[in-house]
């Protein structure tokens, strides 16, 4: 009964506008006192699990590569790359619609920060996309959808997340999280070449008066920074040379350089990146605290181990379960963020994925996949709020709705493929 009481008062706050680590710690602090086999004396052991956390050498990763998003979003190193990528795709049907998907995961393999990456895509390629004829539910679809790829595409936040709270290598988990990822970006070019094949009035081409082979080397150039960065990062972890916090720790060093090179440094934009960094790292850690209060409560109730043996002893059926987890994580993620979810849900699946013996890898990855979804999904999709933000009267709400539908739907569909063909994520682990 506590374990409900839990969730209906967080649920309610949230729905009152209550910032999220605020709700789930006032849940538990309301669950503990009206229970009395619980009380709150409870909390007495919090101090303990937040010194845990702190000594969590993998989640220093977090505050570092958010930090190399916020130099790369402002260096001009992406727009750039963006914008020949652009003239390099264009004259195809839907070619500006495939460089955005292109530029998307290149910045989600050099970033992983969903909220710059919109916003800069929204500003630069929107106007121009609307301005050539594009469909607004296509262009704003896309760009969207584009731009959630840092939540799969490694180095994501969500994995490096997800790695700490279900004590998986999280090096593993980036390896494994390769072949979905590509999966995915190719999912989403196929949709657009055939959208474009059907309906060439919705994603024309673009024509430009610029000589080809100019182009071609502008977007090879502009792509230089950038693969640098990659190749840094991902190559010394999948390498073995460094640990992902140290790898995390390089490529912040390694786009300030670039600045440098580029000549777009300034000490403005240390300190812009900085204090964003805080901002977000703060935010993340308060969550973590206050769900690791509500994780407290929830077990000390009891509600955990009802849980596991609901699933264990009444289903014993391993695929009922993920059917089931993987639809809560789904209908979750239109409410709240993958922050939440991660620190709150999974905590509880863990043990359930234990006495089945399930792949923690598989499963991590599935819902990495599912949670990636959150961020397009009504109402509470936070791609949606940064897109329409920075689009402003450019697009309606109902237009944005409609053209994430294709793109979350793609999304489902991955998770489905690696769901019954669970082998692909060890293509690239040794």
């Amino acid at each position: 009964m506590t374990g409900i009481i839990l969730f209906v008062v967080a649920f309610i706050l949230l729905m009152l506008g209550i910032p999220v680590a605020f709700a789930f710690g006032a849940s538990a602090i309301f669950a503990a006192l009206i229970d009395p086999n619980i009380g709150l004396d409870v909390f007495g052991l919090l101090p303990y699990r937040i010194y845990g956390i702190m000594q969590n050498f993998t989640l220093m990763a977090v505050p570092l590569f958010i930090f190399m998003g916020f130099i790369l979003e402002k260096s001009k190193i992406a727009e750039n790359m963006l914008e020949s990528i652009g003239k390099l795709f264009g004259p195809i049907r839907g070619g500006l619609a495939i460089a955005i998907i292109i530029v998307g995961a290149i910045l989600a393999a050099s970033t992983g920060i969903v909220g710059a990456s919109v916003v800069m895509m929204t500003i630069i390629s929107l106007p121009i996309m609307l301005k050539h004829g594009y469909s607004p539910s296509l262009a704003s679809g896309v760009i969207a959808a584009s731009g959630t790829l840092g939540q799969l595409i490694p180095p994501s936040i969500v994995l490096i997340i997800l790695g700490a709270v279900m004590n998986i290598s999280v090096g593993d988990l980036f390896k494994a999280a390769i072949v979905p990822g590509l999966i995915v970006v190719g999912l989403y070019i196929l949709y657009v070449l055939i959208i474009a094949f059907i309906k060439p009035q919705i994603a024309p081409a673009i024509k430009t008066n610029e000589p080809y082979s100019k182009v071609v080397i502008q977007a090879l150039k502009s792509l230089i920074a950038p693969m640098i960065l990659i190749i840094i990062v991902l190559g010394s972890i999948f390498a073995g040379f460094a640990t992902p916090t140290e790898s995390a720790a390089i490529g912040a060093l390694g786009a300030i350089i670039l600045t440098i090179f580029y000549r777009t440094f300034s000490f403005e934009l240390i300190k812009y990146a900085s204090v964003e960094t805080v901002k977000i790292t703060a935010m993340i850690f308060m969550i973590l605290i206050g769900a690791t209060a509500f994780s407290l409560v929830f077990n000390e109730s009891g509600a955990g181990d009802m849980v596991t043996e609901f699933f264990t002893d009444s289903i014993q059926n391993q695929y009922i379960f993920i059917a089931i987890s993987m639809i809560i994580i789904f209908v979750l993620g239109f409410f709240i963020d993958f922050i939440e979810i991660t620190f709150i849900v999974i905590p509880i699946l863990i043990p359930i994925i234990e006495e089945f013996g399930i792949d923690p890898l598989w499963f991590a990855l599935l819902i990495a996949i599912n949670l990636q979804t959150s961020f397009l999904t009504p109402p509470f999709g936070f791609s949606l709020f940064y897109l329409k933000g920075a689009a402003g009267d450019l697009i309606r709400t109902k237009d944005l709705y409609k053209g994430i539908i294709p793109f979350i739907i793609i999304q489902i569909i991955t998770l489905l493929i690696v769901l019954f063909f669970p082998k692909i994520i060890y293509l690239t682990i040794d």
